[in-house]
Order: structure tokens, then sequence, then C-alpha cells
């Protein structure tokens, strides 16, 4: 179900649409990963804003620095060889980047928290689904035996897991794809915090899952306020549930744009290439052009310690030009509410 567009947005040359009052706000994130072949900029100068109870996506192929982009958020990218160098988080005016071990702690789970890609590898497999979400509740919540077991049972039942007293026993062996999945829900969503990070949720999971778990999150979201940062590959999914779509290459944000006005008229080269490759019905069908093949993006990501001089994107890219191997796009604003680096923006004539 799409959500309505919030209001209350400015433009801003930094964060290119920041809502008025946002509740968090991200300027010149810098994360580098140190390695012996010199460093990995993960994420290079990204900043962008979320609103109270708004979806925002953020897009990209694997390696464009969008999981990475969430881990820093969450002070959760592993030092060494991680290290945010550059940038700002702040959460309510509260610097996430200056807080102490114990206070980041506090802050985890309760104020933000995360929904990560694999449920498998994320739950603890000698610890019961129970006591994993009840470690949650009682980190951040003064609650007694009877109370704890209580709300584990509510929380389990809110994220629609059947038969809740039993499956708190169990363990994440003896549950399937979709529950497990839903128990990282619950975990993440225990205290009601103000931000959810939703890193690839649907990952792994058959497409009648993926509908059930896209509408639990949809549902809460609305029920709880929550503001949601969803980190997908999927456009369907951002289509569905996003309100703002931040597209990422090469570590870069390289357009940002409400969800309608990026999937009716894309600015930047790349994003024109993603939405190309989308299947279509017509397509499916043999009706359109190279007997219905799907179209794709040539090449792959540039390793992110050796990119090339330019726009990143360029070796890639249909339209490049000599500009476009040589200087590096501005980001700016091409349309009202609608940014991008792009040297070429929109359609134009030979693009994807």
């Amino acid at each position: 179900m799409r959500q309505e567009q919030p209001t209350g947005f400015r433009g801003d040359a930094a964060s290119a649409i920041v809502p008025v009052q946002p509740v968090l706000e991200v300027n010149g994130l810098k994360t580098w990963f140190f390695t012996r072949s010199g460093a990995v900029k993960a994420v290079d100068d990204v900043s962008f804003a979320l609103a109270r109870g708004e979806t925002l996506a953020i897009v990209g192929e694997s390696g464009c620095g969008k999981s990475v982009t969430a881990l820093s958020l969450m002070r959760l990218v592993p030092d060494p060889p991680g290290r945010i160098v550059a940038g700002s988080i702040r959460l309510d005016d509260v610097d996430i980047l200056a807080l102490r071990d114990e206070e980041l702690r506090a802050m985890r789970g309760r104020d933000i928290s995360m929904i990560f890609q694999e449920p498998m590898t994320s739950l603890n497999p000698v610890m019961t689904i129970g006591r994993q979400l009840g470690e949650v509740l009682q980190l951040h919540q003064p609650l007694t035996r009877a109370q704890l077991r209580a709300k584990i049972v509510e929380l389990l039942s809110l994220v629609r897991i059947p038969d809740a007293t039993r499956r708190a026993k169990q363990y994440p062996h003896q549950l399937s794809g979709g529950m497990r999945q839903r128990v990282m829900i619950a975990i993440a969503l225990a205290c009601n915090p103000k931000v959810l990070i939703a890193d690839e949720p649907t990952t792994a999971l058959d497409v009648t899952v993926q509908a059930q778990i896209l509408d639990l999150i949809v549902e809460l979201q609305k029920k709880l306020g929550t503001a949601v940062i969803l980190i997908t590959h999927d456009l369907g999914l951002v289509a569905q549930t996003a309100q703002r779509v931040i597209v990422m290459y090469a570590g870069r944000k390289v357009e940002e744009a409400g969800v309608g006005a990026l999937f009716a008229d894309p600015q930047h080269q790349y994003t024109r290439g993603l939405l190309a490759s989308l299947p279509r019905l017509g397509l499916l069908r043999g009706e359109a052009a190279a007997n219905g093949r799907l179209q794709e993006i040539p090449g792959i990501v540039p390793a992110l310690n050796d990119l090339p001089p330019g726009c990143a994107f360029a070796p890639r890219c249909p339209r490049a030009d000599q500009r476009c191997r040589s200087e590096m796009p501005a980001y700016e604003q091409k349309r009202p509410g609608h940014w991008a680096a792009c040297w070429h923006p929109g359609a134009g004539g030979g693009g994807p």
C-alpha cells in the first residue's frame, strides 16, 4: 500500500530534501575501511534527513554502500578496519558519534533499531526466542518477571506469530524463515524506537512471505509512528512503501527525489538503468524490443579503493563523454525537489 507524501519539507544543497523538523539528520558521512590495498571509501560524503513517520528508501546494487550506511547510523561498523572518518549523525539533536559506549548501548533498541538482512545469522542459535526478545526489554524497561513474559507474548502476537506462548520457548532453528524475520521485527520494535532501519528485510524469503513482511512493517509503522529507512535493491518494494528515494552508487549519493518523481522521470543515468532492468508484463510476453530480453547495466560496480576519475558510473554509462570521464559532476537540483549528480540528466537520446 502506498503511503501519503509527508508535508513540511524544504530544499537543501547538502541533504537535497530536508524535513523542517527531522528526527534524524546525517551530514557529510564518510565511512572508510583501511586495508593493505588502500582506503575503501564505502560511504563517501553522504547526507540526508528523515521525518517522523516517513519511509526513506536507499537503493543501489550490491557494493554501493547501502548497508555500510545503515551500520554507520548504529555505529556498528567493525573497527578495525572500518572507521567513520567525517560527518555527523544527529538523532533528535543527540550527536550519535559523540556518545560514550554505555550511552550508545542505551540508545540502540530504544531510540534507533535495525532489522538485519539474515535472521538466521542474527539470532543466537542456543537461546530461545523469548530470551532474546526479553534481553532487549530488560535493557531498556524496568519489568517484573511476569510483566516481561506478558510483553514477550504481546510482541510476538503483534508481528502475527501464532501460538506466541509456545513459540517464545522455541529456538531459531525451529522456526521458518518468515517467522524468524518476524522475530527480528519484534526485537527491533520492542521499545517503540523513533527510527527503524530495515536492511533488506525480505531477502531470501519467498514472494508470498515477502508481501506479508512488507505489509507488517507498513502496518506497524502506522500504528507506532516510527520513521523507517528501507535499505533495498528491490525497486518494486520501494514503489509500494516509500515516500522518498536515495540512489547510491560507489559509496556516494547520486540521486534523491520523491518516489513518484523518481520513477516518472529519473535524472541520473544509473537510476534509468536500474528502472530499465525491471521486468514488465509486456516484456515477459515478448512484446518489447530485443525479443523480450531484460535490459541490463553492463559491467560491475568499481572497486571503492580504485575509483575512476570523473563520474564513477562513466565506464558503464551509454551517454558518457570525455567530461564524464574526467570531471566529477556536481550534486545539484535538476527539478524542484529532485537532485542528481549527472552531466547528462534526464532521458535525452541514447539513454537506457
